[in-house]
């Protein structure tokens, strides 16, 4: 990987549908027979959330390969406050560009460009075994627990990552998920139909 030819910069309108395509292509049959992330990209854009300072795409010698965004949210702290924090994703590499460093450099720059605005912590659900390279551990060391999740669950896909060092000093709670997440599968089905049919998968270790 020759960081001279890649450039990342913020996503424009001009943009958008081919970062459907390419989210679509990076989570089609992973979680799920088909997948719903590119709709959720197409709602979350629209979202109060929504952070448009870092709607960030990834180009290779001009050639989107990457994306990622942020959304604000909150932890509902048991003393009684409300904590800012930001949550992730989703975030993807182009199929053909995966496990060749394109998506550490792509998550590490997210993640300066978030520190540098200011804010406090990252929270999201993903993998320890690549986003523990940039620095996430286990959110349940923070204090922070997984709203609806039980007490005795597997909590092991919930991650965070302070970007103000000392952020979270003293703060247990719940995160909460914005509900902007969450997506009817209709809607989903309907917005799939203008993309090019591609047959959906039930494969081993998928999660729905």
């Amino acid at each position: 990987m020759n960081q001279n030819d890649i450039l990342i910069r913020l996503e424009t309108k001009e943009d958008h549908r081919n970062v459907e395509f390419l989210i679509r292509e990076a989570f089609w049959n992973v979680y799920r027979p088909g997948c719903s992330e590119h709709y959720v990209i197409h709602v979350l854009r629209n979202d109060p959330a929504f952070v448009q300072e870092l709607d960030l795409v990834m180009e290779l010698n001009g050639r989107l390969i990457g994306q990622n965004m942020f959304m604000k949210t909150v932890i509902l702290a048991d003393d009684g406050r409300t904590v800012d924090v930001l949550t992730m994703g989703p975030i993807c590499i182009t199929p053909e560009r995966k496990r060749q460093g394109y998506g550490k450099f792509l998550l590490d720059e997210s993640l300066k460009r978030a520190s540098a605005m200011g804010f406090g912590a990252v929270l999201f659900e993903g993998n320890i075994g690549f986003y523990g390279k940039s620095g996430f551990d286990y959110a349940a060391r923070f204090g922070i627990r997984y709203h609806d999740l039980p007490a005795d669950a597997d909590a092991s896909f919930f991650l965070c990552k302070e970007l103000i060092p000392g952020y979270l000093d003293g703060v247990t709670g719940v995160y909460q998920t914005p509900p902007g997440y969450y997506v009817d599968d209709a809607d989903v089905e309907e917005f799939d139909k203008g993309f090019p049919e591609k047959e959906k998968l039930k494969l081993p270790g998928q999660l729905f």
